[in-house]
């Protein structure tokens, strides 16, 4: 009996997670080197545009509390990609007012999250910096929730629309950050308009999950950043216009 219980508990513990990790890895998508086109245009080149992943190396980025980034994220043919688990990277800089452009694309109902403006006085980015939500809208159960669908200020500001693009697709982002107004666009169409310390933000501070941070959303300057939310995403072509 006690040879059966072990085989089990072995079965449990020890070949079922390792069978899921295999079957994860077999499963993976890799997108093709053609997709991951990371370019300025001329125009862009004209108004002082520059890029902060090029798709060769990961220089401009580290992960959070630390000197590089580890392994949970890579230059996967060009497009900088969450591939296991490593926690959330940051941009070596920090910026105040800007323009950010880049796109995205989601694994199937999968999560991650574009941050600005936070710093590293606390445990994680999102104790600082706020979030325009990515996620796969059609098969990730957070979408129940309208304040966490992509686009959106995380759990605060409302789409009132949904044009993020299917699992498969890239969706391009612009975030305006100028002084304490900030815009997020997704896909051409306008999706959170705010005021960091407004009436209107205090309101929708007080009634999201951030209440035990005094600091969150408090900063006029701060990282880049992009979540680890356990699932594979794709960022490229991210590029910065400072103000």
């Amino acid at each position: 009996r006690r040879t059966q219980e072990y085989d089990e508990m072995t079965a449990k513990f020890v070949i079922l997670p390792l069978l899921l990790a295999l079957h994860g890895c077999t499963t993976d998508a890799v997108v093709d080197a053609s997709e991951c086109v990371n370019a300025l245009s001329a125009q862009e080149q004209a108004e002082g545009w520059r890029l902060l992943f090029a798709g060769d190396s990961l220089e401009q980025w580290r992960s959070y509390d630390e000197d590089e980034v580890n392994g949970g994220w890579a230059n996967e043919n060009g497009c900088l990609t969450r591939v296991a688990w490593g926690g959330d990277i940051i941009s070596r800089e920090q910026f105040a007012d800007f323009e950010l452009k880049l796109d995205w694309r989601i694994s199937d109902s999968g999560n991650s999250g574009i941050f600005i403006r936070g710093d590293e006085s606390e445990s994680s980015i999102h104790h600082t910096g706020y979030e325009m939500q990515v996620l796969d809208n059609a098969g990730h159960s957070d979408s129940k929730d309208p304040s966490h669908r992509a686009g959106a200020l995380y759990d605060m500001f409302i789409p009132d629309h949904d044009t993020s693009k299917p699992v498969g697709y890239w969706n391009q982002v612009h975030i305006i950050a100028s002084g304490p107004n900030v815009e997020f666009w997704l896909n051409g169409r306008q999706t959170a308009n705010f005021s960091q310390g407004s009436p209107e933000w205090k309101a929708m501070y007080a009634q999201s999950k951030f209440t035990s941070r005094p600091r969150y959303g408090s900063l006029l300057q701060g990282h880049i950043g992009f979540q680890d939310h356990f699932d594979k995403v794709w960022y490229r072509n991210i590029r910065i216009l400072e103000k």
